[in-house]
């Protein structure tokens, strides 16, 4: 067995807003990736522009830095449980783990998903609790509640005798030393040198290379990204990939990359541990390995798991398709749907018995709503369902998704947050008074309970509660849980909506819109306090007379229109509505749009 001791594989692991991306920014600078003169973007892992926006990692990234002749390859794996998809492989691809803690929130839920995998497959953790001088930090509290978790999640004694650094990613400094702040990076990449296992193999043994992760070029085609278990890979050599479905397949590689930095470098062979790209295999997959033709030996598959959620892709079909979008027919939408799933492996599509629909299976609403927003911005136009959960059949027992819920909301709202989860299946494991004015409540909770739960949520809490959601596994089916009580306020016709329309309908219910806005016939526009839906008027003008009445003709007082997000959208709707997302607006609406033709279906 031979070790590269100038070689470290790492995967960043921390909660959504903990800082993973900054620190990598930190690392970045400080070893001389950029020029001194170079002008470099804040939080330059987050590549595209919906991980800016929303400041989470969705898709994980390789980088590499060099620091006293050792090269550190990092890799930024999503903080979110939606997209433990690409989590899994990810960590197949490294020898340990920098667990990222922010020195005042401490453990939270999703640092717990994405960590808990990796004590499984064996990996070493190195803690980073950062944001240690931010105000109200608590650095020594903060480490002893990683410790607890990892009793709780079952690390073993190697894993529990972790190292610990002290930083500020923000402000570019680390210490091992509390006491000692420090000045720069420095004592955290010692660390990593120092604690995380280089990686260990036969360097001249025959060629294996696992695939963990896919990419596109528009260039070079499928590019499949994975790590060098044993031997040499190199440009030209005789190779044979095995396949998911056990078939061999002779191959030959066009081009091998290493990552430099934040670049992809073109190198004519890898060795033992090296994290590669390589391109110029067709219809390559996640899990496949690649072997010399003198020893074919494949890895175990890599178990990726299942979708919990599926939703409807359909052509939109309402008054204004066409308007906004460029690609609004069945065969763009389903080429871009199945162009996902080449590199989106946790995601499932299905074409149904109607050629304008598509069945579409992800890990949870979040990871079908990046989708979705993303299709948007591709100038895509198409309407989706509201989104169903999975069921499963088990020895003849109907089985649900279940997910694990943690709150922390203020004290006073307690009871209308336990009583509101009640009704939705929810059941109590813990409940943790803070002593700050909020108490942390922790459930097990069917996926069907929390859709459409956020709103609520926010409602009862003022908007000062914190949720977090982790999916836990399958149980029996809970039982029927009502859904939306709330009817919908739905347009009478189709136009454009007036002040004095809107005035008329806003004592019916919440509106949606304001005075300008186009709309159709059966389009959402408000919610009802009732449970029924009621028709409204918001195209209506006022009759124009040479009479004037006093006090009848002041200005017309608006209350402001609540303005929905796609994912508020995707959570309102009931089972015969559907969402119309297109570049410009995300409109809700009535799958029948005629009030007649409704109303017969309802009865």
């Amino acid at each position: 067995m031979q070790k590269r001791e100038n070689l470290r594989n790492i995967a960043i692991i921390a909660h959504v807003d903990h800082g993973k991306t900054t620190l990598v920014d930190q690392l970045l600078r400080q070893s001389g990736v950029f020029r001194s003169n170079e002008e470099v973007v804040e939080r330059v892992m987050d590549s595209n522009d919906l991980e800016k926006e929303r400041g989470i990692t969705i898709l994980s990234k390789n980088t590499a830095v060099m620091y006293d002749g050792v090269k550190i390859n990092i890799v930024d794996t999503p903080g979110h449980a939606d997209f433990g998809g690409e989590v899994e492989r990810i960590l197949l691809m490294v020898d340990g783990v920098l667990l990222l803690v922010d020195a005042f929130e401490g453990c939270m839920p999703q640092t717990r998903f994405v960590l808990k995998k990796a004590l499984s497959l064996g990996k070493k953790p190195v803690v980073v609790v950062n944001k240690i001088d931010r105000q109200g930090a608590r650095a020594e509290e903060v480490v002893d509640e990683v410790l607890d978790l990892l009793i709780e999640i079952g690390a073993d004694e190697d894993q529990l005798d972790f190292p610990i650094v002290y930083a500020s990613a923000r402000e570019g400094y680390s210490s091992v030393d509390l006491s000692n702040k420090g000045t720069d990076m420095k004592p955290l990449l010692e660390t990593i040198i120092k604690e995380i296992p280089s990686p260990s193999g036969e360097i001249d043994g025959p060629t294996q290379v696992l695939f963990s992760s896919l990419d596109y070029d528009n260039y070079v085609g499928r590019i499949g990204v994975g790590r060098v278990e044993r031997g040499t890979l190199k440009i030209g050599q005789p190779l044979v990939l095995c396949r998911e479905n056990g078939n061999n397949e002779n191959v030959k590689l066009t081009k091998i990359y290493q990552f430099e930095g934040l670049k992809r470098v073109e190198s004519d062979s890898a060795s033992l541990g090296d994290i590669i790209s390589v391109a110029g295999i067709e219809d390559l997959n996640i899990g496949e390995t690649l072997c010399s033709q003198e020893c074919i030996d494949p890895l175990p598959f890599i178990k990726i798991d299942e979708p919990t959620v599926s939703m409807m892709f359909m052509v939109n079909n309402s008054p204004f398709a066409g308007r906004e979008g460029k690609h609004v027919t069945s065969r763009s939408i389903r080429d871009r749907l199945f162009k996902e799933i080449e590199t989106n492996v946790a995601m499932r599509v299905e074409e149904t018995e109607s050629a304008d629909k598509f069945k579409v299976s992800g890990r949870g609403e979040l990871h079908l709503s990046i989708l979705i927003e993303t299709m948007r911005r591709q100038n895509f136009e198409f309407s989706v369902s509201r989104p169903q959960v999975i069921f499963k059949n088990v020895d003849g027992v109907k089985m649900e998704p279940i997910e694990l819920l943690f709150l922390e909301v203020p004290d006073v709202s307690v009871g209308s947050i336990m009583e509101k989860l009640g009704s939705r299946k929810a059941e109590m494991i813990n409940m943790v008074a803070n002593g700050m004015g909020t108490t942390a409540l922790e459930f097990k909770i069917p996926s069907r309970g929390l859709m459409g739960y956020r709103t609520e949520f926010l409602t009862d809490t003022n908007g000062n509660g914190i949720m977090n959601h982790m999916f836990e596994g399958y149980e029996p089916y809970k039982g029927e849980i009502k859904s939306r009580q709330q009817g919908s306020l739905v347009a009478h016709e189709t136009g454009e909506a007036t002040g004095y329309g809107l005035y008329a309908a806003q004592d019916r219910g919440r509106l949606f819109i304001g005075p300008g806005v186009p709309v159709y016939e059966g389009m959402v526009v408000g919610v009802s306090p009732k449970s029924d839906d009621i028709v409204v008027n918001v195209c209506k003008k006022k009759h124009i007379t040479n009479m004037r009445a006093s006090g009848s003709d002041d200005s017309l007082k608006l209350t402001p229109p609540t303005i929905m997000s796609l994912e508020q959208s995707l959570e309102f709707i009931k089972d015969d509505e559907l969402v119309e997302a297109t570049p410009d607006n995300v409109r809700m609406r009535k799958k029948i749009l005629d009030k007649n033709q409704r109303s017969k279906k309802s009865k």
